[in-house]
């Protein structure tokens, strides 16, 4: 079955919520970007959730604002894309009430559709690598700047319904932020050989 087909895309609601039952209901979700012969799409196997002004491992701890982090404190569903160390472009979706800095980083996908296209992009890596880790999905997928602020629709980024296939989810502690290092919003399928690094 293409990502896609008998799906339906998350509604605003599904998004106003706390950012880790967010982070944890994304799991199994199909995040399909691009249309027609640019088309690519993966199922979302890890995510972190990043909690907003009382999380000091958040862009938006204290409500820090800058131009670069304005999105994060959009409306609900609303992409916020930023670069990380300078090199990877990272996509989160905004959680909770408008304001709140609340956020998912989008951490890994299986890739579902498009692999020829994902290959291309990613320099013809080993397939597993295709979408391990949130600059690694961002390159295979397309997503750059230019998604940051976009709302779901009429994006061309959009997060359909999917299943987990009644894999269990697993909480452990983020990766790569040195506060709040050991709050476990790390979120993954277990046993998916697709995350962006084992599970501890």
């Amino acid at each position: 079955m293409q990502a896609g087909q008998r799906a339906a895309s998350l509604p605003v609601s599904f998004f106003r919520r706390d950012a880790s039952i967010v982070a944890r209901e994304l799991l199994g979700a199909v995040l399909v970007v691009g249309a027609g012969g640019r088309r690519a799409s993966g199922r979302i196997v890890e995510v972190e959730a990043y909690l907003g002004a009382e999380d000091p491992a958040s862009h938006a701890y204290g409500f820090r604002r800058h131009r670069q982090n304005a999105a994060i404190y959009g409306p609900p569903g609303t992409w916020y894309v930023y670069r990380s160390y300078g090199l990877h472009w990272c996509a989160n979706l905004v959680t909770g009430p408008p304001g709140q800095g609340a956020a998912v980083l989008l951490r890994a996908l299986e890739p579902l559709e498009g692999l020829a296209l994902m290959r291309r992009r990613r320099g013809g890596v080993p397939d597993r690598l295709l979408c391990a880790g949130p600059g690694r999905l961002c390159a295979a997928l397309g997503i750059t700047r230019v998604l940051d602020g976009a709302r779901r629709h009429p994006s061309t980024a959009v997060v359909l319904r999917g299943e987990a296939a009644g894999a269990e989810v697993v909480a452990s502690p983020r990766i790569g932020i040195s506060r709040a290092r050991n709050w476990p919003l790390r979120f993954t399928l277990q046993g998916s050989p697709w995350l962006s690094r084992p599970v501890p």
